[in-house]
């Protein structure tokens, strides 16, 4: 059994100038950190001359056989793509599970594609770096299946911890960010994630965005420079030591998110948010592409225990969290490279239905 994993993350500064539009042409900056919430996949050999994927968040089961076409489509197109890439068709199990569910804005998908080929290519015996492993999962999620996402997630999930992140037209970078002694213990105290209780898909907010972006729209690019420059003083503020700063520059931050598309706030959004100020949070945002999935509030650890009972009264339930520093991580491998035997050439594919 070989049993891999990849962190979930949570972003504090620049979150949008990572999608292509947008940092082909400008640049992009994210601050981001990996929390302690996983997406698994466990392989297992098979005696069956098949392929087998289940995925217990989507309550799916797939199928193939080593004759039959792999494309990635339909259900479970991610690891459908990630499996025909390394050429792998028979003899093996994937279960596939995540912590948290699909669709709220902590960049699971992205942690999924980036376990599935952590996994995979230990099993098929092709060591990536931790830049190799993101960007093979960009590759997947971006080129094969058409996903209007960035790029911040899949290097969140592969490289773990605090990092500042640029985007460049023809590459990407990552810093760990060193702050002083005792910074992270205190702004991990202060942040805090409430599920809205709603789960939905980007694409529509992200498509909206991108096409924006690459439109030149003023107002949007203006929020863009906007989201960029507050990262850069997120930094400021993390260098120095200054945790409390945070929740005003994520305040900030969030009235400029929502000038970006349509659907990135909503009603109980707006109402959860303003009742979190009223209770004593200093800010926060919506966390993703916005519309549902988790509200992340900074507030001081004595107003916390208020803030938690008055989102509770409106529907929202908190889910504690650490930071992770691990990132992308095979906990147990008995298999060795044990799927090599296993592989099927690679035939060049196009997917017959794009899945997004």
């Amino acid at each position: 059994m070989l049993i891999a994993r990849a962190p979930l993350r949570i972003s504090l500064g620049g979150g949008g100038t990572d999608l292509a539009a947008y940092y082909e042409r400008y640049g992009g900056m994210v601050v981001s950190t990996s929390i302690n919430k996983y997406f698994y996949v466990i392989a297992s050999l098979s005696e069956m001359n098949n392929l087998q994927i289940i995925s217990s968040d989507y309550r799916s089961i797939c199928n193939f056989d080593d004759m039959e076409d792999l494309f990635w489509d339909g259900d479970l197109a991610l690891p459908k793509a990630v499996a025909h890439h390394f050429g792998v068709r028979r003899g093996i199990n994937l279960f596939l599970s995540c912590e948290v569910s699909p669709g709220t804005g902590l960049g699971s998908s992205s942690s999924a594609a980036v376990a599935m080929i952590k996994a995979l290519s230990t099993l098929c015996d092709q060591p990536l770096s931790r830049e190799s492993l993101a960007e093979l999962a960009c590759t997947v999620e971006i080129d094969m299946l058409k996903m209007p996402i960035g790029k911040q997630d899949q290097y969140a999930a592969a490289y773990g911890g605090l990092n500042v992140m640029h985007f460049h037209a023809d590459s990407v970078t990552v810093e760990p960010l060193s702050v002083p002694p005792g910074t992270l213990p205190r702004l991990e105290q202060q942040l805090m994630l409430f599920f809205t209780g709603v789960s939905r898909h980007s694409t529509s907010i992200l498509r909206e965005q991108t096409a924006a972006s690459a439109q030149n729209q003023t107002d949007v690019i203006a929020s863009l420079h906007g989201m960029k420059e507050l990262a850069h003083r997120v930094v400021d503020a993390l260098v120095a030591g200054d945790t409390e700063m945070i929740g005003l520059l994520l305040h900030e931050a969030w009235e400029r998110k929502r000038r970006l598309a349509r659907g990135v706030t909503t009603p109980l959004i707006d109402e959860a948010y303003a009742t979190a100020l009223a209770h004593g949070a200093t800010g926060g945002k919506i966390t993703g592409a916005g519309g549902g999935g988790y509200l992340m509030i900074a507030c001081p650890p004595n107003k916390q225990e208020s803030v938690t009972l008055a989102l509770k009264g409106l529907g929202l339930t908190r889910m504690h969290f650490r930071f992770d520093t691990q990132g992308a991580t095979v906990l147990m491998n008995t298999l060795g490279a044990a799927a090599t035997p296993f592989r099927q050439p690679v035939r060049p594919q196009v997917a017959r239905e794009v899945y997004a």
